[in-house]
């Protein structure tokens, strides 16, 4: 018990660990047991995605990237944006408005 509160709670002193309750004790072995989970998930996430980032598709007789760029792989601001509960406008075309301006230009 004592072994594991040094090593994976962070504790330095044998008065801290003294303080400690069993219920805290086995809370934070817990804590630090879904820590790792979350360590390992992230492991393997990012082998999933090394894997997709080299995925290829065919295309007429030559395979070529299902991801061309890195934006098209991760759209960062699409995520923080769904963070931050903002919502994208999408740009609508309004036929008319683009008829207006072409007649204008001429």
């Amino acid at each position: 018990m004592q072994l594991n509160a040094f090593r994976y709670l962070g504790i330095n002193n044998f008065l801290d660990f003294e303080r400690l309750t069993i219920t805290e004790y086995n809370f934070l072995m817990k804590v630090e047991a879904l820590k790792k989970l979350d360590r390992e998930e992230e492991s393997h996430l990012q082998a999933w995605l090394n894997w997709q980032v080299q995925a290829t598709k065919t295309q007429g007789k030559k395979e070529v990237p299902v991801f061309p760029s890195f934006g098209k792989f991760f759209d960062k601001q699409k995520a923080e944006d769904k963070i931050l509960g903002k919502k994208r406008e999408e740009v609508k075309n309004d036929d008319n408005l683009i008829r207006l301006l072409k007649k204008a230009n001429e």
